[in-house]
């Protein structure tokens, strides 16, 4: 096939394929970036090293991470691995009690506000205990935002 595609469209094509795969990649979000992000949206100053520490260890602060094997059948999104059994609802149309009342789809979007927000909601509801890895990484030393 390619040998029958005009000599530009083969030189071009290649980077148009990767130019394309990028803007559907992962997103990482700095840990500064989050924590003034954070702050604007109303998290005090005195939990963002929380909300990092949390961040971090459920998504690695990936905006597109999924958690697809949750034994339950239900799926954890975004950067704070949000549940949709309980705050989102899913697209595939799965039970959910979508308290957050939105699209779990919208915890995966670039523009964090969604996901503070819930996020934000899960906390007044449930403490930093409803997620697992504050539980297990965040009893102890958490990031500095001094520097932020």
């Amino acid at each position: 096939i390619l040998e029958k595609m005009p000599t530009a469209l083969r030189i071009w094509l290649p980077l148009l394929i990767v130019l394309s795969l990028r803007m559907f990649s992962c997103r990482q979000v700095g840990k500064c970036s989050l924590a003034r992000k954070l702050y604007r949206y109303g998290v005090p100053y005195s939990e963002l090293s929380d909300w990092l520490c949390l961040v971090e260890g459920e998504s690695s602060f990936n905006t597109k991470a999924i958690n697809p094997s949750n034994v339950d059948g239900s799926v954890d999104w975004g950067l704070f691995q949000i549940n949709d059994r309980y705050w989102c609802k899913p697209a595939d149309g799965r039970p959910s009690t979508d308290l957050c009342r939105l699209p779990c789809r919208l915890l995966l979007s670039d523009d964090i506000r969604y996901s503070i927000a819930c996020a934000k909601y899960i906390r007044r509801q449930q403490g930093f205990s409803a997620w697992v890895a504050w539980n297990n990484r965040c009893q102890g030393v958490k990031p500095n935002v001094k520097h932020c």
